[in-house]
């Protein structure tokens, strides 16, 4: 769910309650990936029509409300590190989400939003992220079937 343009808090909470709504009748979702607005060269903002993005706070506030909103239902919350940054998600991760985003190799549509977090992120570089706040990563498959767990330190 991309938020933090036209949309606000209360739009977020009901867009939460229909997912939940949704996945109690299809058991279609593996994820809920919230995903903030990059605002810096999105036609939307430009034209005036779009606010800045969320605050950092709301982007906190929107990974733990998904936790707790969708508890027992999706159990998996993303953090975009394209969106975040490592440094981002590192609070992220500690404030509700239990997954983070891909290895995405060249990544170009939040660029050219004006996302300024690079377009790569090693295993290797992710491995440290989740380590460094005492976590034990662990590659998954699109299920979250776990396919390897690494050691706590490298």
């Amino acid at each position: 769910m991309m938020f933090g343009h036209v949309d606000r808090p209360r739009h977020w909470a009901r867009h939460l309650l229909r997912l939940r709504e949704q996945q109690r009748r299809s058991r279609g979702f593996t994820e809920f990936v919230p995903l903030p607005f990059v605002h810096m060269e999105a036609a939307m903002f430009r034209k005036g029509r779009a606010r800045r993005g969320p605050t950092w706070e709301e982007v906190i506030k929107m990974h733990a409300v998904a936790r707790l909103a969708l508890r027992g239902s999706i159990d998996n919350i993303q953090v975009s590190w394209v969106k975040c940054g490592l440094d981002g998600c590192r609070i992220v991760l500690n404030s509700g989400a239990n997954d983070l985003g891909g290895t995405l190799m060249n990544e170009s549509i939040s660029r050219a939003a004006g996302a300024s977090h690079g377009q790569e992120v090693t295993p290797d570089e992710m491995r440290k992220t989740i380590r460094s706040i005492g976590r034990i990563p662990a590659q998954r498959s699109t299920t979250y079937d776990i396919l390897e767990l690494f050691d706590a330190v490298a």
